[in-house]
């Protein structure tokens, strides 16, 4: 009796595993796209990269009023900050929106371009900005960068809003559900 116990409460978990696994594996399929690819249009995407923009610009203020507070370890601190959310959002914006963007408009010659542009600019501007991040990540301890680092600083920002403009104004109303 407790063998067959013990062999029936076996086999109702092995098959409950099994069904478990199964769903987590279609579950995977049913989600994984990618290469041809299908990635798909994700409703707040544009509000969230939006949001994403806000939050860079607040932690760009706290570095410039760090920096002008005299708190080098505090802007340190920030950069850091601010290096983290501008990878996330350079990340968020190449596979969500560029692929998509790309796939969209892949019979449109001329907004092909345009998506193209913004996407080499964008890669060219977070070249510079992650040189500058990489540049004064020791301002904390090494307080000779200061002496550059207001200038760049202001570039920096410049660029930043410029582009931020231009992306909200431009490219995220291409990014629309496919009909």
């Amino acid at each position: 009796m407790i063998v067959m116990i013990q062999y029936f409460t076996e086999n109702i978990m092995f098959k409950f595993f099994k069904r478990q696994s199964s769903k987590t594996q279609s579950r995977q399929q049913s989600t994984h796209m990618a290469p041809g690819t299908q990635i798909c249009y994700i409703p707040n995407l544009v509000e969230n990269l939006r949001k994403d923009h806000k939050a860079l610009l607040n932690i760009f203020g706290k570095i410039k009023s760090s920096f002008e507070a005299g708190k080098f370890r505090k802007v340190e601190k920030n950069l850091k900050t601010f290096r983290r959310l501008l990878t996330d959002h350079l990340l968020t914006e190449n596979v969500r929106l560029y692929i998509y963007l790309g796939h969209e408009f892949a019979q449109d010659e001329v907004t092909s371009d345009l998506v193209k542009e913004f996407k080499s600019e964008m890669n060219q501007i977070s070249k510079v900005v992650m040189a500058f991040l990489t540049k004064y990540e020791t301002i904390g301890v090494n307080k000779g960068l200061s002496e550059s680092f207001n200038k760049d600083l202001n570039a920096i920002g410049q660029a930043l809003t410029e582009r931020i403009q231009r992306e909200e104004n431009t490219l995220y109303p291409l990014y629309m559900p496919s009909y």
